[in-house]
């Protein structure tokens, strides 16, 4: 009889711990499995952008110490002006001492892991322009609130690494030549981004809207460049929305950006931030509006 308690207390304690162990078993499987349904936002993970291009900037900032105008900071159509832009670069910012940080196919990661090599750290701009995201809006690579939080990570850590420095936040240009899901998503993004500016430290422009016809097309052949830009028709050249933004309005862009940083802190090229001609100020005020 004792032996008879003895087994039901043992085959008792098998199936006990059995069921526990089942148990552990199905909370480590579901823990996984929601690790597995929830990825992380890879907008937001510094990434390094294999290439030759970004070895250039990196070395270009470590060549560049100290004070500077305007630093730019972006992916293909930043980069963009140093090649069939170059003229128009050269007329608004050649007298200044302007960088620029722009990397073809950049998106929010790389300018994070750049930052995390001392891309800032040496400088001392009076201004910085950031115009990113466009590259995380292809496809389902990143949504847009991932796009959001990549863009806020990065003028957060320009704002910490240069708190003397103000920052101008550029709306990603919207993107194929009709209305498709990708250009809502941008949309929605720069809706948000526009949030970023404060009036003092962070301020945001968006002259995408200018680039749609009436139709909701974005013109091939031409391009709402100022009427004073001699590149008017040449803006858009062979590059296209139609396979992204390459390039587009290298032409007009720096204008429309002078125009903003001139009125906000550079309006004066020899003076201190802040102290504005008005004249001067009148003038390019004119000139932003007619981009």
């Amino acid at each position: 009889m004792k032996t008879l308690r003895q087994s039901i207390v043992v085959i008792v304690a098998v199936l006990t711990f059995a069921g526990q162990l089942r148990a552990a078993t199905t909370v480590t499987s579901t823990a996984t499995a929601v690790a597995t349904v929830i990825p992380a936002n890879t907008a937001i993970v510094p990434a390094l952008h294999p290439g030759k291009r970004t070895d250039d900037v990196l070395q270009r900032a470590r060549d560049n110490p100290g004070a500077c105008d305007v630093a730019f900071i972006g992916d293909s159509i930043t980069q963009g002006w140093e090649g069939s832009g170059k003229p128009v670069w050269e007329k608004y910012y050649g007298r200044r001492k302007c960088l620029n940080f722009g990397v073809g196919g950049d998106r929010t990661q790389h300018v994070l892991w750049r930052f995390e090599r001392g891309q800032l750290d040496g400088l001392k701009p009076k201004a910085a322009v950031l115009m990113i995201g466009t590259n995380n809006s292809n496809k389902d690579d990143n949504s847009e609130a991932d796009i959001l939080e990549g863009v806020q990570a990065i003028v957060k850590q320009m704002r910490e690494r240069q708190p003397q420095m103000k920052i101008i936040v550029v709306g990603i240009f919207p993107r194929g030549a009709a209305f498709n899901a990708q250009r809502g998503k941008i949309l929605q993004v720069n809706q948000a981004l526009a949030k970023l500016a404060d009036g003092k430290t962070v301020h945001y422009i968006d002259f995408g809207p200018r680039l749609i016809e009436a139709n909701g097309s974005i013109s091939k052949t031409s391009s709402p460049a100022p009427p004073r830009c001699p590149d008017r028709n040449a803006a858009i050249k062979s590059a296209s929305f139609t396979s992204g933004p390459r390039a587009v309005l290298i032409n007009s862009a720096p204008g429309f950006i002078f125009a903003r940083v001139s009125r906000l802190m550079m309006c004066r090229v020899s003076g201190p931030l802040g102290r504005c001609n008005e004249t001067y100020s009148l003038r390019f005020s004119t000139e932003s509006r007619s981009v």
